[in-house]
């Protein structure tokens, strides 16, 4: 990594070096808010850990939710886990130091590992619409077709395109020189914004990014209707209204992260074209960053019955 050059007087007083670090404004510049926001994040965060800890504990400690359900599931649990950690303690040791910064390297850093789990998240969702729809559309071929080696493969694979594309876009914003603009009004390193700042030429970037969008974003989201259209086509024709309940309630808690986390990354993007606050947009960001890493063990364990008896027995285990 090279580091633009810039006069930063207020920041280092007479001497002039090289700029190595952004300023991250945070939530909202309210002094007397930081307590608050501190609180809030650090026990969202620590929920979120813990939460995700205890179904990745409960599926590898019972032997019958050694299916390709739960363990795509575990490993959504570790990628919300890794993908909170991506921005909360930052914002956390920022408002404890009162202290903005975070480093040229910290920042790029952050944009890779922010992008790598928040597409792990997508394509493991999707992954999991595709079980779903094996499952209920062809409940007869299910253990052949979603045998362990696939499960093995499907996620070895989405690791592998999300790693190259996080590596491919943290590169190409490395490629930028910065000027005088170095305040992201944002919580973490958020890759538009950082573009934003630029003085060179952007228009490589934006071309990237919308691409990766169209192609990454929309591609997993049309997968995950289509599983579901065949889904619900496929319920329908389920004769009895007990088999109908029986057959949605397995998609029930999966349908329901879903929407969260689209509606919540949809929501963003739309109300940062509808209004030119940023620190509405990084509001809004909150949703999909930490909110829904949080509510999704919640979501899984309180719609299904077999996770519910899986930490009975983890606890039975440990207590």
């Amino acid at each position: 990594f090279f580091f633009p050059t810039s006069h930063l007087h207020h920041m280092r007083q007479g001497n002039d070096t090289p700029i190595s670090e952004f300023l991250l404004l945070g939530l909202s510049e309210e002094p007397a808010l930081q307590p608050l926001i501190f609180g809030l994040f650090l026990s969202m965060y620590l929920v979120t850990v813990l939460g995700n800890l205890l179904i990745i504990l409960a599926v590898s400690s019972d032997s019958h939710l050694h299916t390709p359900m739960y363990f795509f599931l575990s490993n959504l649990s570790l990628v919300d886990i890794c993908f909170t950690s991506t921005t909360v303690p930052k914002l956390l040791v920022n408002i404890l130091t009162q202290r903005k910064i975070i480093t040229y390297k910290g920042c790029i850093t952050q944009i890779y590992f922010f992008i790598l789990f928040g597409m792990l998240d997508n394509i493991l969702l999707t992954i999991m619409a595709y079980d779903r729809f094996v499952a209920i559309c062809h409940p007869l071929h299910y253990m052949v077709i979603m045998n362990p080696r696939l499960c093995g493969l499907l996620v070895l694979v989405s690791w592998i395109i999300s790693g190259l594309n996080s590596l491919l876009q943290s590169i190409m914003v490395s490629q930028l020189s910065f000027c005088t603009d170095f305040e992201i009004t944002h919580f973490f390193c958020e890759i538009k914004q950082v573009v934003q700042l630029a003085c060179s030429d952007t228009f490589l970037n934006n071309m990237e990014m919308y691409f990766v969008t169209a192609l990454l974003g929309a591609g997993p989201l049309t997968g995950i209707l289509y599983s579901y259209s065949k889904i619900v086509s496929s319920i329908c024709r389920i004769p009895s209204a007990q088999g109908k309940y029986k057959a949605f309630s397995t998609c029930a808690s999966h349908l329901s992260v879903v929407s969260l986390f689209y509606g919540s990354v949809l929501g963003v993007y739309l109300s940062s074209a509808a209004t030119q606050s940023s620190h509405s947009s990084a509001a809004a960001s909150v949703m999909y960053t930490v909110v829904t890493p949080m509510l999704n063990p919640f979501i899984y364990s309180l719609r299904n019955k077999d996770i519910k008896r899986a930490l009975k027995r983890f606890y039975g285990m440990a207590g």
